[in-house]
């Protein structure tokens, strides 16, 4: 079953998921509104926002990028199906909406 899952749509953390999927959904929604070196413990968490000052056409491709390297390496149970944005509230604002199939291991 395919989840979808939008940056900075998280408002609350739950430090007790009842269940793999809302841990899951909510890891992936923290990579990916996370930006890389932010986190004082690990400096790699997040997205490198190397995509920051490009135009829209060169900055999607550059992002779906990191959210697939990021999203891989600090979720492994999380298999990213699609990857499209919204448009921010300022010009030029990209929000990643990702879709999130869980891979279950049991």
């Amino acid at each position: 079953m395919a989840y979808v899952v939008q940056a900075f749509s998280l408002k609350k953390i739950n430090l007790a998921p009842e269940s793999t999927v809302e841990e899951v959904l909510q890891n992936v929604a923290m990579i990916i509104s996370t930006p890389k070196f932010s986190v004082p413990l690990d400096r790699n968490f997040g997205l490198a926002q190397r995509f920051i000052d490009k135009p829209i056409q060169t900055a999607q491709p550059v992002l779906i990028s990191e959210v697939l390297e990021a999203v891989e390496q600090y979720e492994p149970r999380a298999q990213i199906g699609d990857v499209t944005f919204e448009l921010g509230e300022r010009p030029g604002a990209l929000i990643p909406v990702v879709e999130v199939n869980i891979i279950d291991d049991e």
